[in-house]
């Protein structure tokens, strides 16, 4: 019996991935083992996103060769992927497998076990392809799942690199979602977490135009206020599977939060009242720089919209601190806007320079210090503003997804996530498993949860 260890970078997306290439092994008697064994087959799922997540991939593939130099070491995904003849270059590894190629991995190696020749498999996802069709059985999480039913982007902000390790927008059919889901259902779990690399663009390359071309979600004014029916249409179908209970949305495009797709659903008890909006700088003309297609005042509206329609929200956001041209003034901006929009969570990031896009060759590249001391002061900012939401649920009743027993307060507690994603404990008592949904008033905060 052959062993292959796994490690894995970045996203949720990838993460799901992953899972999909286990079972693939798993369904083909191989044995999976923990990264830091002695293995046969060793994947790394890289990531690209920043250039230390880059540095971090190729950290795990020598480690990998060093723990079993005479092992098959694998470079999948997003690293692989933009930065393949580096990546195909590197002594560690022996196989380089792209993003639309994960679902064949265990034949792509044992063809490569018939001769050890050095693979590169690596599709360009530049031009048009099919949605790599993969699902799992089951997932190494005990209560909730993320499930991906989207993949690539065609937004190309200026700093990302996502477009060209992900390819174009490409979506996953809606009977294929379902029926996972039902089986993941009938397994156990009660929340999903629909993913995907831009979610907010599910379905929209189904559509053609009048010369068969997919129509994008494009950057039109008069598309700012564009409603993803197909989005809405996947959100419903998986609400009525009777065993689900939440259903919990990735990160959100701020042009698809309109009164439609409120409206549409809010109606629906099943869905959790947390929403990510990737916000990146609160500042117009950082913004511009950005290519990010909202203004802060447009962005502001769709906040403001969400809380018309659900009571106390979760609102999270991303944050790129030190982004070229970056200055003083523009940063207070971003300070300012994050106070007065009060989000639960903010994600601070330090601008990373990415080779291949447009921000990597803008003046002004702020320093490494100026990039740390921004993250400083908004990480602070951020712990405020989720100390703050805290507290605003005292004396409210939550319901908890009881994950589970952990000691908080010197008390050996159930504890879990309510539906806003925020950490929540309540006594052990008899009866109470992983996987029970809870109700409990909030009676004040210990250690970063909600207790009674």
């Amino acid at each position: 019996m052959k062993t292959v260890a796994f490690h894995n970078l970045g996203c949720k997306v990838n993460s799901y991935e992953m899972e999909v290439m286990q079972q693939k092994f798993k369904e083909s008697g191989y044995i999976i083992v923990p990264f830091d064994t002695v293995a046969d087959i060793y994947v790394i799922n890289t990531c690209t996103v920043t250039a230390i997540a880059d540095r971090k991939s190729r950290q795990m593939l020598h480690k990998a060769k060093k723990t079993n130099p005479d092992a098959v070491v694998v470079a999948a995904g997003c690293y692989a992927q933009t930065d393949t003849d580096h990546a195909a270059q590197d002594t560690s590894v022996d196989m380089v497998i792209g993003n639309n190629r994960k679902a064949e991995i265990v034949k792509l190696i044992e063809e490569y076990l018939d001769d050890r020749h050095k693979r590169v498999i690596v599709d360009d996802l530049n031009s048009p392809c099919a949605y790599e069709e993969a699902g799992i059985e089951y997932s190494c999480e005990r209560t909730r799942v993320d499930i991906k039913i989207q993949d690539g982007c065609d937004q190309f902000c200026t700093y990302c690199i996502i477009p060209k390790a992900r390819g174009r927008v490409r979506s996953r059919d809606a009977g294929q979602v379902v029926r996972e889901i039902e089986r993941l259902s009938e397994a156990g779990f009660k929340e999903v977490v629909l993913t995907g690399i831009h979610l907010s663009s599910y379905g929209l390359d189904l559509h053609k135009d009048e010369k068969g071309r997919a129509i994008p979600y494009n950057m039109a004014a008069s598309d700012r206020d564009y409603t993803n029916e197909d989005l809405i249409d996947i959100i419903d179908a998986v609400s009525r599977i009777e065993g689900i209970k939440r259903i919990r949305l990735g990160s959100l495009e701020p042009r698809v939060i309109t009164k439609d797709f409120l409206n549409a659903i809010s109606r629906e008890p099943k869905i959790c009242p947390h929403f990510h909006l990737s916000l990146q700088s609160g500042c117009d003309s950082t913004l511009k720089r950005m290519n990010r297609r909202y203004t802060t005042d447009e962005y502001y509206d769709k906040v403001s919209l969400i809380r018309e329609y659900f009571d106390l929200p979760a609102i999270t956001t991303d944050i790129i601190v030190g982004f070229p041209g970056e200055d003083d003034e523009e940063f207070a901006a971003t300070v300012e806007y994050v106070r007065k929009v009060g989000f639960y969570e903010t994600h601070v990031f330090k601008y990373s320079r990415r080779k291949g896009t447009i921000a990597a060759d803008m003046p002004d590249q702020n320093t490494e210090r100026v990039k740390a001391l921004r993250s400083d002061v908004l990480l602070k900012l951020c712990d405020e503003n989720r100390l703050k939401y805290k507290k605003a649920h005292i004396g409210r009743e939550c319901d908890i997804l009881i994950e589970e027993e952990k000691t908080v307060g010197g008390r050996l507690m159930a504890v879990g996530h309510t539906a806003d994603y925020i950490p929540a404990a309540i006594p052990v008592a008899d009866g109470i498993k992983s996987g029970d949904i809870i109700r409990a008033v909030a009676g004040d905060i210990c250690e970063g949860y909600l207790i009674p």
